[in-house]
C-alpha cells in the first residue's frame, strides 16, 4: 500500500496533533547493539540522502531511515536497530522543514511543520526554533530540521505582521524569537 504524505494545508491542527501522536518510532535511544559499522548514507546539506554515492529517491526508504536515525553523545549520528549501529555522515541537519502551516494567533497560534520525511512537528515546548543563525526546529532526541528557505520566510513574515518586539512567534505555548533578544 502506498503512503501518501501529509498535505498540511488540508488538516487542521488538531488531526496534524492525532497523526503526530500516532506516529510510532521506534525506540533506537533504548537499544545498544553489539555490532557497529559505516552505513556508507551520507545526508547532504541540501536534505538529499545518498546511500554509497546514489541517491535515495524512495520516499518510503527515505521514512524508514529517518525512523533509526539517532544523535550520539559525541555528537555524530547513526542509524540504529537491535543488530548493529551504523556511522550516517550528517552535513548538517537530518531533516529539512518543507511545509508550515499556523493556526490561531499570538499565545495561542500553533504552528505545524512537515518534513522532507514527511514526519510532522508541532513546534512548542519539546520543539523548539532557535536561530544559529539560520532557523532550526528541534524534531526529537538531539535531531534538528533547518527550515527551508520558503518556509523561513514564511514564519518571518507571519512574525512581522504581529509588530512584536524582538519579532517572533507563538506556538503552543512557547515563544520564538527571530530578532535579537534584548
Amino acid at each position: 500500500m502506498p503512503y501518501d504524505p501529509p498535505d498540511l494545508a488540508a488538516l487542521s491542527l488538531t488531526q496534524i496533533a492525532e497523526l503526530v501522536e500516532a506516529r510510532k518510532l521506534p525506540p533506537v535511544n533504548d537499544w545498544h547493539p553489539p555490532q557497529s559499522g559505516d552505513s556508507g548514507t551520507r545526508i547532504a546539506a541540501a536534505g538529499r540522502w545518498f546511500h554509497q554515492g546514489g541517491d535515495i529517491v524512495r520516499p518510503a526508504l527515505l521514512r524508514a531511515f529517518s525512523s533509526l536515525l539517532r544523535r550520539e553523545d559525541n555528537g555524530s549520528y547513526s542509524l540504529v536497530t537491535p543488530q548493529e549501529r551504523l556511522s550516517i555522515t550528517v552535513e548538517d541537519s537530518p531533516f529539512i522543514a518543507v511545509e508550515m502551516q499556523s493556526e490561531g494567533a499570538d499565545k495561542a497560534r500553533k504552528l505545524a511543520f512537515r518534513l522532507n520525511s514527511d514526519d510532522l512537528v508541532i513546534a512548542g515546548p519539546e520543539h523548539e526554533i532557535e536561530l544559529r543563525p539560520l532557523p532550526y526546529l528541534h524534531v526529537r532526541g538531539g535531531l534538528w530540521a533547518k527550515l527551508a528557505r520558503p518556509v523561513y520566510y514564511e514564519f518571518a513574515e507571519l512574525a512581522l505582521q504581529e509588530a512584536r518586539q524582538p519579532p517572533g512567534l507563538w506556538s503552543n505555548g512557547q515563544f520564538f524569537a527571530i530578532g535579537a533578544v534584548e
